[in-house]
């Protein structure tokens, strides 16, 4: 049986979707864009505080469940601009603690709200 994960302390979904859903011993993680939990609106600043904010995003869906970055298998990463791979990852690998996951990380065209980055994620229990 699936289970419906929603975070009070992560920002409403902003379509027909949920936070995250628990179902044999995973947790796939609907992907997370830059929305500030309090106004659901785009947090400001560049990717560097874009990135920062999807992770507070993400970290929030995960404390739900009383897990960590450590538990997360693979993520996908979604950017507008692939020149900002770098800044990106800067912010992206604080989290981890050196116990990274299998990654894709794909350009894409636009994200919604204009943001300029979402992260999904599965996760292990």
């Amino acid at each position: 049986m699936n289970v419906i994960i929603n975070s009070p302390d992560a920002p409403a979904a902003v379509g027909p979707y949920v936070q995250a859903v628990k179902a044999n011993g995973f947790i796939f993680v609907s992907g997370c864009i830059p929305l500030e939990p309090e106004t659901n609106t785009i947090c400001p600043g560049g990717i560097k505080e874009q990135t920062r904010r999807v992770m507070m995003n993400l970290q929030a869906v995960l404390n739900t469940d009383g897990l960590t970055f450590s538990h997360i298998v693979k993520t996908t990463c979604f950017i507008r601009d692939m020149n900002e791979f770098p800044e990106f990852n800067e912010i992206y690998e604080s989290f981890f603690n050196g116990q990274f996951p299998a990654r894709s990380c794909i350009e894409v065209c636009r994200l919604p709200r204009d943001a300029l980055v979402e992260i999904e994620a599965i996760v292990s229990q």
